[in-house]
C-alpha cells in the first residue's frame, strides 16, 4: 500500500524520539517524502523522485508516449515477429557477392 491508498485522518499527536524522528507508521513505509520547515511549521508532502539520468524522458513527450505504448503492447502480448535468419543469411550472401 503506497500514501496514495491512505485516507486522511483527524490530527494525532506523535512524540519525536531523541534523534528528532517522528515515525508515520507502518502504511507509510518505503514512501519518500519533501519535508518543509516554513516558519516553525513542518510540512510533508508525499514525492515521487525520479532520477536525473531519466528526468529527460519525462520531458520529452513523444518518447514518453513511445514507452508508454510499447508497455501497453508487452502488457497485450503484442510482439513484433522476430527477424528471419533465413532472409539475413541470403543478404549476407548477396553482400558477399557484390565484393
Amino acid at each position: 500500500m503506497g500514501y496514495t491508498d491512505i485516507m486522511a485522518t483527524a490530527p494525532e499527536t506523535r512524540q519525536a524520539d531523541e534523534r528528532g524522528r517522528i515515525s508515520l507508521g507502518a502504511e507509510f513505509a518505503h514512501c519518500t517524502f519533501l519535508v518543509e520547515n516554513d516558519g516553525g511549521t513542518i510540512i510533508i508532502h508525499p514525492a515521487r523522485v525520479i532520477p536525473e539520468r531519466e528526468a529527460w524522458l519525462y520531458e520529452n513527450e513523444t518518447a514518453l508516449a513511445r514507452v508508454r505504448t510499447g508497455l501497453a503492447q508487452a502488457r497485450d502480448k503484442k510482439f513484433a515477429k522476430p527477424p528471419s535468419l533465413d532472409a539475413a543469411r541470403r543478404l549476407a550472401r548477396r553482400m558477399g557477392d557484390d565484393e
